[in-house]
């Protein structure tokens, strides 16, 4: 994974966290709700002068139970893997349990968040974030004389 600091977006989560490391939450304020796994996807983030890719493992993880949104400079990514079970089955013991994925980034203000686009495809989020134009490097020209 490239040096997060240097790409601009940070990640919220503690370093010393691993990003598979599965944690439990709970759904909702009752106690008496299960507690499910929720898991801090692996990312790969790529800076050029453009702006920057991020791309998050979401094993499972289908469009309609994704939601990424940004909001006061973060970026939220959020989805639900789900898990098949054909209708004529009827399962009498399941250990795989589907995880809920969640990685909140501060985006700093030289990207523009207004114009992010995102892609799912076979499990992998891929977002692109431009640069705003004001925030891209750009060549000087020196004259002589």
């Amino acid at each position: 994974m490239s040096d997060i600091a240097n790409t601009q977006v940070t990640t919220s989560e503690p370093a010393s966290v691993p990003s598979t490391q599965p944690q439990t939450q709970r759904t909702g304020d009752n106690p008496s709700q299960a507690r499910r796994p929720t898991v801090v996807p692996p990312v790969d983030i790529v800076e050029d002068a453009a702006g920057i890719t991020l791309f998050a493992d979401l094993p499972g993880v289908t469009r309609d139970s994704l939601d990424v949104k940004v909001h006061d400079g973060h970026l939220f990514i959020e989805g639900e893997a789900i898990v098949d079970v054909p209708p004529n089955l009827r399962v009498q013991h399941l250990e795989l349990q589907a995880p809920r994925f969640a990685r909140t980034f501060a985006v700093s203000a030289d990207f523009d968040t207004t114009k992010i686009e995102a892609n799912l495809q076979n499990g992998v989020l891929r977002l692109t974030i431009p640069r705003r134009e004001e925030a891209k490097p750009r060549r000087i020209v020196v004259n002589a004389g």
